[in-house]
């Protein structure tokens, strides 16, 4: 029944492989970062290449960081992304002097990249303060700063590592600072309104500086550069898809700061989508509607969300049992290696899932399933190789004695009396496995492998509690309808006797 039921967990797991393997046609994927402008850009970008006819068209969107995003445009995973003119300088290529296109361009040809089309407008970081705080002190510049050290600095966390950000803060204006406190950014604005810190790193073309009646910082020795959204992208991008770059190419100095401004404020402010504004935007239409929470629960990225999380679940749920129960045998019939593999399957439990999903991107030279897949498959692992090394360990010594007394093979007592016997608790592992694997799956959309955690993702970062509650009830409602499944799974694998609680434990 195992055996079976394996089969058919693997014929599923294909027909979801075949589901989501993507078609033969040209196709284009759009990248962006974790950050709301980072979002709508994205979608702008991958509507006019969509409009163009040439390919099909993916947005790949929220990925993370400045690293990971590049990182896979290199690796060809993504084919443009929207990026700035000071992060690629000074960020990605450790080169300030390289202010224009033309110098970003010889140093990203070795790389197999280009960057062009600057889109219009300038979104350099800056740093702000409550209004009311910044009169109370007199803080006016970021040189000010420098005699007020009890100032509590909340910043993103890739504002505190990236060199143009915190280091280069603190190394031209000398400051005296505690270390900051790392927040995400679209919660730090919450964090400042609350008063639990003084200061945050902002983006020149931020909707919420307005809405929180914040005061910007004359930033008076130039610590950030200019930074003009352009596209970075492959290079042989204008050869592969030469209409859809020639349509690229007309968004070239078409959306000014106070574009990217309002359609931020669209996002952040009034919670419309990110396709809908692109549109609007495009279209020259009035602002976007905003969606009530039924239509964002409901949105037609559902079915495609639904697909995309199931797949991630139940694949690396296959492949867990598939390794799992028999290391769970080998744990359970080897006393010697029950220890070490234990002990391993266990430490893999407590990586943080980010930092394992970031180490294995660079392995695999890639972002999305793959990556995302692995991570899953390794987190499966606990609750099987026990729940399979627990059930054999647990049977009682006489039932044992008695299949040897029968003259039973090793191989026809594993298949006849053990595995029938410990099927309760391999079980009951698979089941914990798979609802498991339904929660942390969200974590994949943080490096494009789809999923509910797309809409956690965007909601962390305009912290829209509607948005992040529309990807976490459906997350809540598969786990529930996994664990159903998987219980009327239990009932036609284990025998009848076992699940009325016959006791087959060691006397």
């Amino acid at each position: 029944m195992i055996r079976r039921s394996l089969a058919i967990a693997l014929a599923a797991a294909s027909a979801l492989v075949s589901a989501a393997a993507p078609s033969s046609a040209a196709t284009l994927t759009v990248g962006s970062k974790r950050f709301t402008e980072s979002y709508i850009l994205g979608e702008i970008v991958r509507t006019v290449a969509e409009r163009a006819g040439e390919a099909v068209c993916v947005h790949r969107q929220g990925l993370g960081n400045t690293g990971i995003v590049f990182q896979a445009l290199s690796a060809g995973s993504i084919d443009v992304y929207p990026e700035y003119t000071g992060t690629i300088a000074r960020e990605l290529l450790g080169e300030p002097s390289a202010t224009d296109l033309d110098a970003l361009n010889r140093l990203l040809a070795p790389r197999g990249l280009a960057v062009g089309i600057p889109l219009g407008f300038n979104d350099t970081y800056a740093i702000a303060m409550r209004s009311e705080t910044a009169r109370e002190k007199g803080i006016h510049s970021l040189s000010e700063l420098r005699a007020h050290p009890e100032i509590r600095f909340g910043l993103s966390q890739e504002f505190v590592e990236r060199q143009d950000g915190w280091p280069a803060l603190v190394s031209t204006y000398q400051l005296a600072a505690a270390p900051p406190r790392a927040l995400d950014h679209g919660l730090a604005y919450e964090a400042l309104a609350r008063g639990e810190v003084d200061a945050t790193d902002v983006y020149s073309t931020d909707a919420k500086i307005e809405r929180y009646r914040l005061t910007v910082l004359d930033d008076d020795r130039a610590a950030f550069p200019r930074y003009d959204a352009v596209l970075l992208y492959r290079k042989d991008l204008p050869e592969r898809l030469p209409r859809t770059f020639a349509a690229l190419e007309r968004l070239a100095g078409r959306i000014s700061e106070r574009d990217m401004t309002r359609m931020n404020a669209d996002a952040e402010i009034r919670g419309a989508p990110f396709a809908s504004i692109a549109s609007a935007f495009l279209d020259g239409g009035g602002a976007p509607r905003a969606t009530s929470f039924t239509e964002r629960l409901f949105a037609p990225d559902l079915p495609r969300l639904t697909v995309e999380h199931l797949f991630l679940v139940f694949a690396s749920v296959a492949l867990g049992t598939i390794v799992g129960v028999p290391l769970g045998l080998w744990a359970a019939y080897r006393a010697a290696a029950a220890p070490r593999i234990l002990a391993v399957v266990g430490v893999l439990q407590t990586i943080p899932s980010l930092a394992l999903l970031a180490f294995l991107i660079p392995i695999f030279h890639r972002i999305g399933t793959i990556p995302a897949l692995t991570a899953l498959f390794l987190y499966s692992l606990l609750p099987i190789v026990r729940g399979t090394h627990t059930g054999i360990r647990e049977i009682a010594p006489s039932l044992r004695e008695s299949a040897l007394a029968l003259g039973l093979p090793w191989s026809a007592r594993l298949r006849l009396v053990d595995l029938p016997l410990a099927s309760r608790s391999i079980v009951a592992g698979i089941r914990t496995s798979a609802v498991i694997s339904v929660g942390t799956a969200t974590i994949a959309a943080f490096i494009g492998a789809g999923g509910y955690g797309e809409r956690i993702a965007s909601g962390l970062a305009l912290n829209d509690g509607s948005l992040l509650l529309a990807g976490a009830i459906p997350s809540a409602a598969l786990a529930l309808v996994v664990e159903w499944a998987l219980g009327a799974v239990e009932r036609l694998i284990v025998p009848k006797p076992l699940r009325s609680g016959f006791d087959v434990r060691v006397s």
